[in-house]
């Protein structure tokens, strides 16, 4: 299994357990996440608990919760949204701490492309959910979650270059 960390946080951000597709020259990959239901699990295991001197609503209390796989499973924390001009910043500052982390090659494609995914980003920027990882640490990527066109799912969106693929 691979897992993909916040190349500046260490948090894990992402597995290969999710497929992804590579958008905006490779600089952004898109997720699609899924709602699921974790905790209550109703099993019928054929006991009558009236006819055991039981009442019908004693047990345990289940909650179940409806939960954004992705966020869930690398305990993703909401974070207010940002305005343009907030945005813009932490991009400049975002830019300017990944770059050094990046080997030559990378660096120069990532500096070539990433104004687009900027772009693209700023272009969505009223429909997206913030994310970061686990630490909640402030110089960390962003992972972005919006709706598609009528889709009851949410697709996230992480930056390529900012995660770092670990074996497990």
């Amino acid at each position: 299994m691979l897992v993909y960390q916040d190349l500046l946080t260490g948090d894990e951000l992402l597995s290969d357990s999710f497929p992804y597709e590579e958008i905006e020259n490779g600089m952004l990959w898109e997720v699609e996440g899924k709602w699921v239901v974790q905790g209550a699990v109703d099993v019928d295991i054929g006991a009558n608990p009236s006819a055991e001197g039981a009442e019908e609503d004693e047990g345990v209390d289940d909650q179940a919760a409806k939960v954004v796989d992705i966020v869930d499973t690398f305990r993703l924390q909401e974070q207010p949204s940002f305005d343009k001009r907030q945005f813009v910043t932490f991009m400049k500052r975002y830019i300017k701490l990944l770059a050094p982390k990046l080997d030559d090659e990378k660096q120069a494609l990532f500096k070539k492309h990433i104004e687009g995914a900027t772009k693209y980003l700023l272009s969505k920027l009223s429909d997206l959910q913030f994310f970061v990882g686990e630490s909640m640490h402030d110089d960390g990527s962003l992972v972005f979650a919006y709706y598609k066109d009528g889709a009851t799912d949410p697709t996230f969106l992480f930056f390529a270059y900012g995660l770092k693929e670990v074996k497990c």
